[in-house]
């Protein structure tokens, strides 16, 4: 039976507490300003991609979640799968100028992509950062590129900007670089994600409708328009990125949460300095984030930080002790649908609640009880899910038993 070459891995999702908005140069995904992440478990939210190169297969083909996608129709795709491939061209040149007589042209060979998200479409996540990171790291490894994390998220970058950042695990900064050619726009890692164990995530889940400005439509808009944007991108985020990564040396929860509350909030106030005015956020992620605030005044301290990407979901960073108050708090504000198994509303994978479960009931705690009996309760379903996580490590390259593909290159799970 001849060799099969296929490498399956999984890339994690990243939030960013620094956010990247808008770009200096679209085709190339060069930002205006740096950005800084965590990147979250994978145990609860990844990428799984499969790549199989065959001199076989006739055409690049792509499954999705078991539904097959037109690669030619993505030019971010195209150009990912094209830049890996000349960085493979360039290992099989130095392998015969080295001598090497039976070197494999994978180069030159169709592929095809099978990919899976842990988490599902309805949850509302993008799945473009993993998924781009995933597509990276299996074909670095399928290739057996020498280049490093660093320069290969320049490539995951031309796929999805905040992908790049998926390309490590822990605290990751995105460098926006000054060069016309992006070759100084790269990810590298901050600090490991064993570096502070203690930090968790609860992502409230609050809309998984289609946004009505998309964020490429929204930053290009931001960029030609918004004042407030200027000198945010001229003096804001410098002076950020540095006290940002500061707090996460030190470990200084306080610091990090104001920074990355005052970061997000000077986000949605770009967005809407932008003209016409962009609103990503609605009512239920505004109160979400003033109770926030009321959990922080009520603790004499940060005790959370809230953080939004371009929609409504919140993002809530918080350390593991405050978090059973957290979530016996937002799941009693936040009711979910009767319609929705407790299960599947919030797991609870570090139990937190203990063997009572998630039933929304009054937290334990009298003065959470008393701030939740003061924030009241939304109608159920205002939030559709609550996912529970910490900082989480890379990419992973998984056992061929794990592949998305059968025997003859296929996807196992595949959609009519």
């Amino acid at each position: 039976m001849s060799k099969i070459y296929e490498t399956t891995v999984t890339a994690p999702v990243n939030i960013a507490v620094i956010k990247y908005w808008g770009k200096r140069d679209s085709a190339l995904i060069l930002p205006t300003n740096s950005s800084l992440s965590v990147t979250l478990s994978q145990d609860h939210l990844s990428t799984r991609t499969t790549i199989r190169a065959s001199a076989e297969f006739a055409e690049d083909r792509l499954w999705l979640n078991g539904v097959e996608e037109d690669i030619a129709a993505s030019k971010r795709l195209v150009n990912s799968i094209t830049t890996a491939r000349r960085l493979r061209e360039a290992v099989e040149q130095k392998q015969r100028d080295d001598g090497a007589k039976d070197v494999v042209p994978l180069s030159k060979w169709a592929i095809h992509v099978c990919s899976e998200n842990n988490f599902p479409t309805a949850a509302g996540l993008a799945s473009s950062a993993s998924g781009y990171s995933a597509l990276v790291s299996a074909l670095g490894t399928l290739f057996e590129l020498p280049q490093s994390a660093s320069e290969l998220s320049r490539v995951a970058r031309v796929g999805s900007g905040s992908a790049c950042r998926s390309m490590f695990g822990g605290f990751v900064a995105w460098r926006a670089g000054v060069a016309a050619d992006g070759n100084d726009s790269f990810a590298d890692q901050v600090a490991d994600y064993k570096y502070w164990p203690e930090l968790q995530a609860l992502i409230l889940i609050v809309s998984d409708k289609k946004k009505t400005v998309s964020s490429t439509s929204g930053m290009q808009t931001t960029v030609e328009t918004s004042e407030l944007f200027a000198e945010r991108v001229r003096s804001v985020v410098p002076k950020r990125m540095q006290a940002m990564e500061k707090a996460i040396a030190s470990r200084d929860f306080g610091a990090f949460a104001e920074i990355t509350m005052r970061d997000s909030n000077q986000f949605h106030a770009v967005c809407l300095d932008t003209y016409p005015p962009i609103a990503y956020m609605n009512d239920v992620s505004r109160s979400i984030a003033g109770i926030v605030h009321a959990f922080n005044t009520m603790r004499g301290r940060a005790a959370a930080a809230y953080t939004y990407d371009a929609g409504p979901n919140a993002v809530i960073y918080a350390l593991s002790a405050d978090m059973r108050d957290l979530v016996e708090l937002f799941t009693y504000c936040f009711p979910r649908d009767a319609a929705v198994p407790a299960e599947d509303f919030y797991a609870d994978p570090f139990g937190v609640l203990g063997p009572s479960g998630c039933n929304g009931s009054v937290p334990a705690s009298p003065s959470v009880a008393e701030l939740a009996n003061t924030a009241g309760q939304f109608p159920p379903g205002s939030v559709r899910r609550i996912i529970h996580t910490e900082v989480g490590d890379g990419p992973r390259v998984l056992h061929a038993s794990l592949s998305l593909l059968n025997d003859a290159g296929m996807p196992k799970r595949a959609k009519e």
